[in-house]
């Protein structure tokens, strides 16, 4: 699947879930609404109902549109005459009862001697009274008699008529999360495929280079002419052990690095003198960079408890790294120095840098920071992530400082007992 397929998928998918959206908030909307305009016709008609059976109680005649709502729950009852309290409550909880308004209410009677609304109590969904707390609802001046009457709770009443709406939203929520997570996985595998077959070129590449040499040199030994001339044969032979050692390492590194990722690596942790085997690595490197490589081994304490193969391959692999990625002549600094509980091992250059961007990438597995079209930095992308795999399972911590252009420098604090 080419980036341009993915690419129309993900922007298609993406207004595909934006227009289901919108659709499912208009109908979910226009739903409430009808069930909001369902509670008021009906909140209406029920109240109507009780003003006129008092008015008939009181022998008077019926008042036309006596029902007038202030807000979306708050609704007040003109009548013509004082109120009882316990008649009024009669008639709601009857009426309310008779037009299903299941809901919890508050009521409260206007008393014009003291300007205010009184009378009032709180009966719940089941139609039990609670007059415990003093109801206060706001005046109108609209009428001369009135009573008011308040739903708190109408929005979780309407809400609940909506179940079914609630449902399908969530089944599209959960449709639209499917096809989230698909595009993920679809957007990783893609990742991973470009990155598996940049480690395959590579690997290839790697291995086909020592391999040609050898063909090459095997050639040459072949030729009987080969025997009078010693220094030749010889130099050749070497060649060969040079190789062949380089192409072992390569296939140690993929290995070991396979079994450091199915967390079967075994660490064999005894005491160790770091500074000597700073040195045992940087033998052959002194010879081939000569004054291109600095020790600055200013630690004191330089006992440490590690697994001596792996270390040393953490080292090797942290100043192969940067005479890959420096500039000629090199210039690397491989300094120790002591911590109140430890010791820092740092490897520095003054190469090309690692841009912000890619930083926090570097030790990901197969990861190859992006040089454009340049190809002349080898590798399969393991060494970091190798030196990372091994930092952890020592406890150890690693952080990088790099300045693009500028150069890397990549420290490793490994604690110490006191």
């Amino acid at each position: 699947m080419t980036r341009n397929t993915i690419r129309l998928i993900i922007v298609l998918g993406s207004l595909a879930i934006a227009g289901i959206l919108a659709v499912q908030i208009y109908w979910v909307k226009r739903a409430y609404d009808i069930e909001s305009a369902k509670f008021r016709q009906t909140a209406i008609h029920a109240l109507s109902e009780v003003a006129n059976n008092i008015s008939r109680v009181y022998e008077l005649a019926d008042i036309e549109n006596p029902v007038e709502q202030l807000s979306s729950d708050y609704y007040v009852v003109n009548l013509r005459t004082p109120l009882d309290a316990e008649v009024l409550e009669h008639y709601l909880k009857l009426e309310f009862k008779e037009h299903d308004l299941n809901t919890d209410f508050e009521y409260g009677i206007y008393d014009c001697d003291t300007d205010e609304i009184r009378y009032g109590a709180r009966v719940t969904a089941n139609f039990v009274t609670n007059t415990e707390e003093p109801i206060v609802l706001p005046k109108t001046d609209k009428f001369l008699n009135y009573f008011a009457v308040k739903f708190p709770n109408s929005s979780e009443m309407l809400f609940k008529n909506l179940d079914f709406w609630i449902l399908s939203s969530l089944i599209t929520l959960l449709v639209m999360g499917f096809f989230v997570y698909a595009m993920v996985v679809i957007l990783r595998q893609k990742r991973l495929s470009e990155v598996q077959r940049d480690f395959v070129n590579n690997m290839t590449h790697e291995f086909q280079t020592p391999i040609s040499t050898i063909r090459v040199a095997t050639d040459v030994l072949t030729q009987p002419k080969i025997l009078d001339q010693p220094e030749r044969l010889k130099k050749y032979v070497q060649i060969i052990r040079q190789e062949n050692n380089r192409l072992k390492s390569q296939v140690e590194t993929v290995l070991t690095t396979a079994k450091v990722g199915r967390g079967k690596l075994q660490l064999d942790v005894q005491m160790q003198e770091l500074h000597s085997l700073i040195n045992e690595v940087l033998e052959g490197v002194k010879a081939e960079h000569g004054e291109g490589l600095k020790l600055k081994l200013n630690a004191d304490r330089t006992t440490i408890f590690a697994d001596r193969v792996h270390l040393l391959s953490v080292i090797r692999n942290l100043v192969e790294n940067a005479i890959k990625y420096s500039k000629k002549p090199v210039e690397i600094t491989v300094e120790t120095n002591n911590t109140q509980n430890g010791i820092i091992l740092s490897v520095s250059d003054k190469g090309i840098g690692i841009p912000k961007e890619y930083l926090n990438k570097i030790f990901n597995k197969f990861y190859r920071v992006p040089t454009g079209n340049v190809h002349n930095v080898k590798g399969f992308g393991l060494g970091l992530n190798y030196v990372q795999q091994i930092v952890k399972a020592h406890k150890w911590t690693i952080n990088v400082i790099s300045d693009y252009g500028e150069g890397s420098s990549f420290s490793i604090h490994i604690p110490q007992e006191n």
